[in-house]
């Protein structure tokens, strides 16, 4: 049995059910994230601690990419009386416009203890270069 030491954690979880803050498909719940550039690409991690590999969704359309998730609650046998559920379930989602400056077509996504880790390529196109200098012959003028 659980022992329950913090009379304000019951308030709190009043207010989220109040609030309605447990995600659904069309009003999901937001979710933290990270991200930064590393080298030649650009890290976003994403927390998702509890849902399942298969219950997270990648998209990009254009330059907007859309993460969305879905904790479900774990099946209990019928015996299990449940003492307490603090453990937000429900849909959660985040949605990011892209900079062009990213290449979108190859997006690489691992997922590893409940962290999401999107990593995309500095487009070839946004990376300094160097501009040769020419010694103007090109340009001769025609006289005649």
């Amino acid at each position: 049995m659980l022992m329950r030491t913090d009379p304000f954690r019951d308030l709190d979880r009043l207010t989220q059910q109040l609030l309605n803050t447990t995600g659904t498909w069309s009003r999901p719940s937001a979710m933290p994230m990270d991200a930064y550039r590393e080298g030649e690409e650009y890290v976003i991690c994403f927390d998702l601690p509890g849902v399942a590999k298969d219950a997270i969704d990648i998209d990009v359309e254009r330059n907007m990419l859309t993460v969305k998730a879905e904790r479900r609650p774990v099946t209990k046998a019928d015996e299990v009386q449940m003492e307490l559920s603090e453990r937000p379930l429900g849909v959660f989602s985040r949605q990011l416009v892209l900079a062009d400056t990213l290449d979108t077509e190859h997006i690489n996504a691992d997922y590893d203890a409940g962290v999401l880790t999107l990593r995309i390529p500095i487009a070839e196109r946004a990376k300094p270069r160097k501009i040769a200098i020419g010694d103007g012959s090109a340009h001769k003028e025609i006289s005649g």
